[in-house]
């Protein structure tokens, strides 16, 4: 197929310029907050490349009005959403790992969360440079890279900007606006709530966020409907039947510790449907792995054999064939080796650093080859992770390497690859969006590494902001014979912090109890953090904000925990396999029920997170599916085009819905780490029944969905002019 891009080669415009960059870290950290906060809840990310080209389109045009600036190029353009879209691929590849850490009981330190998102961000771009001739100009007309694609179209569409721009700035402050008064001013509760009664252990549970809204319009009615349905089978089938069949049990059945007929449905969700969902997950990602394989084994092949026939050319040759030159490709690859083996926070031996260099490269070449054909979305990142860490884990356990320090171990080599691989993808895809529009992949590469470095380093910053503003310290009252016994060989001292630790000045020893160590009079224990004084007595357990749904503190004050469940996963299959006590009956079940689906015909990864997470996580995502199939009908019933591409205006309102309530979600989190700014803007107390009451929050739910449906068939937000 012959291209000719819409910038012609023989033309020199101004394109690696100061202000491109600049604007492009600062919307590639913006959406990489929201990407991480949406990640840390739901397990899924959306493309960021579309919102940030329309922003820059947008906001250079003002700039160049108000203060008489020349407006920027195309290509300038092209480097604003080439450096902000690794903060989208480089937070979910950080979700979808790092928070497995506090789960399994380890502290969750910044700088291994800085270093392995810099290191897995850099890698990715790094390995797919000498696979960009191959993949992206000889795959020419063969691999469509969609996302890239319609990104450029965006750009070249140019004056179509400020339009977009507009819905994606009202989609933007709509969700931002409705988050504070629903999570900050508390006027209605954001997760309405009904047990049926004569339905023992159902409940039916949507959390009225804008952000889960926004990600089922994205990801359309029917992958949407597959998640609810896998949330219908938590809290209708599986919870139900565990309470029918389990109430009138005297013992505690493993792994739960106390009595069915004691728990409530988040009680059993977690002691039982949690592993059904791991099982279900695990296998979902595989399978979609295994469907790939023909594509895995002719990428891996196209990226060993075509690096000498890339065609990298730096100097040499036309402007939109100059790659950076292939000894920064190698030397940047072997310093990162070096970094990941030498580093002192990673801990990591040789055989680790290998086997990064060798899944790094494999994954990414698979990564970016199955993006061109399937896009981003249908990308199985969390299946290569998956594989990547059962591989890693089985290799430690054949070699006698249990310990604790090896599950860090073995995390962080998932981690570096599933990051490295997730950008690789992103990669690819501006690559080919540069290659439509005439860009030059030098400066593309350069725009690359700078913003994967800078999301990467804020990032960590932005996870550890989120995990402690939602964390609890929870005060206990153990019996005398459960407690530390050398505690002065616990060095690390810390105060209580957050609501809990006001007034509290005392110093406590930080203790971690991991899951291999809960026996004997630990076995009640739950793994993770305590505090312990002088005594040896266990005072408080840290209860970290990503572990879990719904808390309250010791004053009542709800507190919104991240599922986090791609990272719950991740915990559960190095536990289980190092320490090789899985509970797995219920794992084999979720197996089963992926297995079934897949026979059926239908998609099992949806379905398996759908079964993973609360009911009340894929609702509104399935409510938000609904409002695109509505407006598709519609569309169809009055002959129009079915406007489904990635600028459309529905689409772009959700970007805007899941950029605004997640940012509003991240700066209240922060304001919940001061308890009198927090309680200075709870306006609950003025309208108590209201803001209690389900109704309330469902109504204006409803007007956002309604909102979405209008924007989405093209009208005007609101009904006027």
């Amino acid at each position: 197929m012959e291209h000719k891009p819409f910038i012609p080669s023989s033309k020199n415009v101004a394109e690696l310029t100061l202000a491109p960059v600049l604007m492009g870290i600062i919307l590639g950290i913006v959406f990489g907050a929201s990407s991480l906060y949406l990640a840390l809840k739901v397990g899924m990310t959306v493309s960021a490349s579309i919102p940030v080209a329309v922003l820059s389109i947008t906001l250079f045009r003002g700039l160049s009005k108000v203060f008489g600036l020349r407006p920027a190029t195309i290509l300038e353009n092209n480097i604003v959403q080439t450096t902000g879209s690794a903060g989208e691929s480089i937070a979910f590849g950080i979700a979808v790992t790092m928070p497995a850490l506090l789960i399994l009981g380890f502290d969750m330190e910044l700088t291994r969360i800085m270093l392995v998102a810099t290191l897995g961000g850099l890698l990715g771009v790094l390995m797919m440079i000498p696979l960009r001739n191959a993949l992206i100009v000889k795959g020419h007309g063969q691999l469509i890279y969609p996302e890239g694609t319609a990104c450029a179209e965006v750009l070249i569409v140019g004056e179509k900007g400020g339009t977009s721009a507009k819905t994606v700035f009202t989609g933007f402050f709509f969700g931002l606006i409705y988050k504070v008064i629903n999570v900050g001013m508390k006027l209605w509760t954001d997760v309405p709530e009904k047990t049926i009664s004569w339905f023992k252990g159902a409940v039916v549970s949507a959390e009225v966020s804008p952000e889960l809204l926004g990600v089922g319009y994205i990801i359309g009615p029917r992958i949407a409907s597959i998640m609810v349905a896998g949330g219908i089978l938590s809290s209708w089938v599986l919870i139900p039947m565990i309470k029918l069949f389990g109430d009138h049990v005297a013992v505690p059945i493993f792994p739960a510790t106390k009595l069915i007929s004691q728990m409530g449905w988040y009680d059993i969700w977690k002691s039982y449907v949690l592993y059904i969902g791991a099982g279900a997950v695990a296998t979902g990602g595989i399978i979609s792995l295994a469907q790939s394989l023909p594509t895995i084994v002719r990428s891996a092949a196209a990226g060993f054999g075509n690096l000498k026939a890339s065609g990298i050319k730096t100097k040499s040759g036309e402007r939109t064939e100059r790659d950076l030159p292939m000894s920064w490709v190698l030397g940047g690859c072997l310093l990162l080796v070096l970094a990941i083996w030498i580093a002192p926070t990673l801990k990591m031996n040789l055989i680790g650093a290998i086997l990064i260099v060798l899944f790094g490269f494999l994954f990414v070449t698979v990564s970016s080859r199955l993006t061109g054909e399937i896009g981003s979305s249908s990308n199985p990142i969390s299946g290569m992770t998956v594989a990547t860490l059962l591989i890693t884990s089985l290799v430690f356990l054949a070699l006698g390497w249990v310990s604790p320090e090896y599950r860090v171990a073995a995390l962080s080599v998932a981690a570096v690859v599933c990051v490295a691989a997730s950008n690789g993808g992103t990669t690819s895809q501006d690559l080919k969006t540069g290659y439509l529009v005439g860009a030059t992949p030098k400066a593309q590469q350069i725009a690359l590494l700078i913003g994967a470095l800078t999301s990467a380093l804020v990032i960590g910053y932005t996870l550890e902001v989120l995990n402690n503003a939602s964390t609890v310290y929870s005060k206990l009252n153990l019996p005398a014979h459960v407690r530390v016994e050398n505690v002065k060989a616990l060095t690390k001292m810390e105060r209580v912090e957050g609501p809990e630790g006001k007034g509290n000045t005392q110093l406590y020893h930080a203790w971690h109890l991991l899951p291999a160590d809960q026996a004997g009079p630990y076995a009640s224990l739950q793994a993770g953090k305590y505090l312990v004084d002088d005594q040896g007595k266990i005072q408080y357990f840290v209860d970290p904000g990503i572990n879990g749904v719904l808390k309250h503190r010791d004053d009542g004050t709800p507190v919104t925990k991240y599922n986090a469940p791609k990272a719950q996963l991740m915990s559960l299959i190095i536990d289980g396999i190092l320490s090789q006590k899985l509970p797995w009956g219920l794992v084999l079940l979720g197996v089963a029920i992926s297995i079934v689906l897949e026979l059926c015909g239908i998609a099992a990864l949806p379905f398996a997170v759908g079964v993973y997470l609360p009911l009340s996580s894929s609702m509104p995502i399935f409510i938000g599916g609904l409002v695109r199939y509505c407006v598709d009908y519609v569309r169809r019933k009055k002959n129009k085009a079915v406007e489904d591409s990635e600028s459309s205006p529905g689409v772009l309102f959700s970007s805007g819905l899941i950029a605004g309530g997640a940012i509003s979600g991240i700066f209240l989190a922060l304001i919940l780490l001061n308890k009198k700014l927090n309680e200075t803007l709870d306006l609950s107390s003025l309208f108590p029944k209201l803001a209690e009451h389900n109704g309330t929050a469902v109504l204006a739910f409803s007007l956002m969905a309604w909102a979405l449906f209008r924007v989405g068939r093209g009208k005007k937000l609101l009904p006027l002019g």
